[in-house]
């Protein structure tokens, strides 16, 4: 007789039980982001407290000293602070191309349902920011709309530092999420930085940057790792996409994409995995920090501070940040969980990630970089925008902690259960459960 009784299928969860190495690969980039965040922070510091000393001109003497004044012909001849946004933050954007290339391939991103919430939290997360940014400016007259997009970005590594230190135990599937949300993130914000910040574009420089990305991508095709052949091919790419007018970082990008990710019949991991795994420390530890503190340095000596925290450009960003990201990262995927069969996993809560969406409004890297893109380097409006960054930015930080600090106990609670190693095999219990 044929059993007849409906079946109830289950929910799609996003958030579901990881294998035991994809865990452990996400354990390691948390690891060097979170240190990254620390380094981050402290260059941002450094630079604010040189920045308002008695030795604040030897600081903007650092950054605007030209250390190769006979590469104009490439457009090269930069200041050591533009070498640090354009050269330094190519590596950064090179390991964000190898991230998405592996999520997308292999990640959570390769099949649609999974990246439906983080994708759809990141769009969200986007949009309010920006709607905020242009109401607030457009009441004060619509001085400054040209930075819409500042308050769009979530800089993860500043973000994890923060998740690190405000929770001693922390479910895996929350810093998951806010990977997934940020790898994301970051993909529209290259696309936002080449679509609508390119000025004085110029397609021959654009066109011929191809054939070194070509070779390149021939050559890591066949996992030829040569670094006297790939470096200085990325190096050529880089300059010439420099030269068409666009944002030299999306050259990262562009590497970044062309990289296997796939394993390879030998068994060994994917290319993409093993340059990221050599890469992040770079770029965590030595580009975003150097960054941060050529970009960070924010001189409040004889400034109004009453005209700056009035400032509709200022009050855009702040609100951006703290309101805007909040309500769109949350509202977005309360939204598609309340009218899909998508929902998050068991173990986190609502209020879980009402947490974490206030600390996506923690916005360093690419909304420094996008301002100074939009008010030029240097300028009055750039200098309030990374004023506001720096506040909008410690504000969301603080509510987070808040937040996330009381589910302390909890993720405790999580953290020891999905630890545990019964049999002393070395691979949690939690992960052979399934499978038992």
């Amino acid at each position: 007789m044929t059993d007849r009784t409906p079946r109830t299928r289950r929910p799609y969860r996003f958030l579901s039980r990881r294998s035991w190495p994809e865990a452990r690969f996400l354990a390691d980039v948390l690891r060097t982001e979170t240190v990254g965040g620390g380094l981050l922070l402290l260059g941002a510091v450094v630079a604010l407290l040189w920045a308002n000393s008695p030795w604040r001109s030897a600081y903007a003497g650092l950054g605007d000293w030209v250390p190769f004044p006979a590469g104009h012909a490439l457009h090269l001849d930069l200041s050591l602070a533009a070498w640090a946004a354009d050269g330094l933050l190519a590596i950064f954007f090179f390991v964000v191309g190898l991230e998405l290339k592996r999520e997308f391939v292999a990640g959570d991103l390769r099949d649609p349902r999974r990246a439906a919430l983080p994708v759809v939290a990141a769009m969200g997360g986007m949009l309010l920011p920006a709607l905020c940014y242009v109401a607030v400016t457009l009441s004060a007259g619509g001085a400054g709309l040209r930075g819409w997009a500042i308050p769009t970005a979530t800089d993860i590594a500043f973000a994890l530092a923060v998740l690190a230190v405000v929770s001693s135990h922390l479910p895996q599937g929350l810093r998951a999420f806010l990977l997934t949300l940020a790898v994301v993130d970051d993909l529209f914000a290259i696309i936002i930085i080449a679509v609508f910040y390119t000025a004085d574009f110029h397609a021959l420089p654009l066109l011929a940057a191809l054939l070194p990305i070509a070779a390149f991508a021939l050559l890591v095709q066949r996992r030829r790792t040569w670094w006297w052949a790939l470096l200085p091919l990325a190096g050529l790419a880089w300059a010439l996409v420099h030269a068409s007018g666009v944002h030299a970082t999306v050259a990262g990008v562009l590497l970044g994409f062309t990289v296997p990710v796939l394993p390879s019949r030998a068994g060994r991991p994917g290319l993409a995995e093993r340059l990221e795994h050599r890469w992040r420390p770079v770029s965590a530890g030595l580009a975003v920090p150097i960054f941060a503190f050529f970009a960070a340095g924010v001189s409040l000596v004889d400034v109004d501070l009453g005209g700056v925290l009035t400032d509709p450009v200022v009050l855009g960003v702040v609100a951006g940040l703290v309101l805007g990201k909040t309500v769109g990262v949350f509202s977005s995927t309360f939204l598609l969980a309340r009218f899909t069969r998508a929902e998050l996993d068991e173990e986190i809560t609502w209020a879980d990630l009402f947490g974490l969406a206030l600390l996506a409004g923690i916005g360093f890297t690419v909304s420094l970089l996008i301002g100074e893109l939009a008010f030029g380097a240097g300028s009055a409006e750039d200098d309030r925008v990374k004023a506001a960054v720096l506040l909008g930015s410690l504000v969301a930080a603080l509510l987070a902690s808040l937040v996330l600090g009381r589910r302390n106990r909890v993720y405790r609670r999580i953290s020891e259960r999905e630890s545990r190693d019964s049999d002393g095999d070395g691979v949690p219990d939690v992960y052979q459960e399934e499978t038992a």
